[in-house]
């Protein structure tokens, strides 16, 4: 007998998003909801989905089974359905990307690239790939333990501004959604100097707006160094003397696993593994591509 939809519906979106809160954020229900939906269904199979402790969620051995397939299913009826509503698809592949890859970075990777019929979206982790992305570039893949990771690079934090001086340090708050990289304090134990107080200067919540202003000469700002690269090169800021730290993550590609193999996702994994810098192992379902 086939499990109630929407528990199904309630495992999948919490094994994607890592969290049984914002599971119920997504599909406009309590987070007791979820759980109580996902208990359902784990009842119905016999199996545990979810390891529980505290409010950490990670998936089973019989989760991480479910959930590639079940994720795949469900972007299939988005696309019939859509087809449905809205006519023949348009055949435009959407890539998703982080805001500060799109500013940064992504311009120059796409020179060269095919892009027909791309559509990029900008957007913040997590993604719903059911909502049309194919493919997700981002920093770490923690938010999409059942899908296909491909490493684009590793980079380094450096200190940057527009005359090349440290003394007025750009704060930034990644927020929780993303791991805590080198900061300020961090920096200056590498360079052997005071550390600057956090209580004062900017503070902002993003490496784009941390680099807005440090072009506009109002600071100096940490940021990644591939991120900077142009702006370096054109003059628009200049590198702090200082240490070079590296960053605790690779940034990546990410697809789901059914997709794997398919146009024009591997032209464009192809075009972004000549950008790319072998790195060391990564872990089982994260790929340094070549």
């Amino acid at each position: 007998m086939v499990p109630p939809l929407n528990a199904l519906r309630a495992f999948e979106v919490a094994a994607r998003c890592g969290s049984f809160t914002r599971a119920g954020e997504e599909l406009g229900v309590s987070s007791a909801a979820i759980s109580l939906q996902v208990r359902q269904l784990e009842d119905h199979l016999g199996k545990r989905l979810f390891l529980r402790q505290g409010n950490r969620l990670s998936l089973t051995a019989a989760g991480l089974a479910l959930q590639p397939r079940l994720g795949a299913a469900f972007a299939e009826i988005a696309a019939v359905t859509g087809e449905l509503r809205d006519g023949p698809p348009r055949r435009r592949f959407v890539l998703s990307v982080l805001p500060s890859l799109a500013e940064c970075w992504l311009p120059g990777a796409l020179e060269g690239a095919p892009l027909v019929d791309l559509a990029i979206r900008v957007e913040d982790d997590p993604v719903d790939f059911t909502q049309g992305a194919h493919l997700r570039l981002t920093y770490g893949g923690q938010a999409y333990p059942a899908h296909a990771i491909h490493t684009l690079f590793q980079d380094e934090i450096v200190a940057v501004s527009a005359d090349g001086a440290a003394d007025r340090p750009i704060h930034i708050d990644w927020g929780a959604a993303y791991p805590n990289e080198p900061d300020w304090a961090t920096w200056a134990a590498a360079a052997g100097v005071p550390a600057p107080d956090r209580g004062q200067g900017l503070v902002v919540p993003s490496t784009v707006m941390a680099l807005s202003l440090a072009r506009a000469g109002l600071g100096a700002a940490l940021a990644p160094r591939r991120l900077v690269a142009a702006d370096l090169a054109a003059g628009r800021l200049r590198l702090c003397p200082g240490p070079a730290l590296p960053m605790r993550q690779a940034y990546v590609a990410i697809h789901p696993v059914a997709m794997t193999g398919r146009r024009p996702l591997a032209a464009l994994l192809a075009h972004f593994a000549q950008l790319s810098v072998p790195e060391a192992a990564a872990p089982s379902n994260q790929r340094t591509m070549a």
